[in-house]
């Protein structure tokens, strides 16, 4: 698929309202990304881009970047040290397989809200919210 037809069917306020959302119970992030240039090998690409965004920066390791290069049909879900010391590698596999099933349905717009979600279920439960948390990154999708 080109991106500019990704891009065009994703519902971008959808998208930052399940982000906010998903954020108000914990002290975690999560940013979205749509990248302009392929990426055949997501996972390096999505590290790169965690950390050019400072994703690796907030105040308790905690972000998780949702990151999607159309170009070359691939995705990576990351996050940093203290998000994948709780979750592992089965979180990371089990909402990769669940938003590819998403996206292979034509569904771009369900599958990030349903990685955006998960990733906030697992952020609230290991990193709660507490009084003088605040919101470090921004939620609007990022398209480079």
């Amino acid at each position: 698929m080109k991106k500019k037809e990704f891009i065009r069917r994703l519902d971008h306020p959808a998208i930052e309202a399940a982000i906010t959302a998903a954020e108000r119970p914990t002290s975690g992030q999560i940013r979205v990304l749509v990248t302009h240039v392929p990426a055949p090998e997501p996972l390096p690409a999505a590290q790169r881009a965690f950390l050019k965004l400072g994703m690796d920066r907030t105040r308790h390791r905690n972000a998780v970047l949702i990151f999607v290069a159309p170009l070359s049909h691939t995705f990576a879900v990351i996050g940093d040290v203290a998000v994948h010391q709780k979750c592992g590698d089965a979180f990371w596999q089990e909402l990769a397989a669940a938003m590819t099933g998403h996206f292979k349905r034509g569904e771009f717009t369900a599958g990030l809200l349903h990685g955006v979600a998960r990733a906030g279920t697992l952020l609230a439960g290991h990193f709660p919210r507490q009084p003088d948390d605040k919101d470090e990154l921004p939620n609007q999708v990022i398209e480079e």
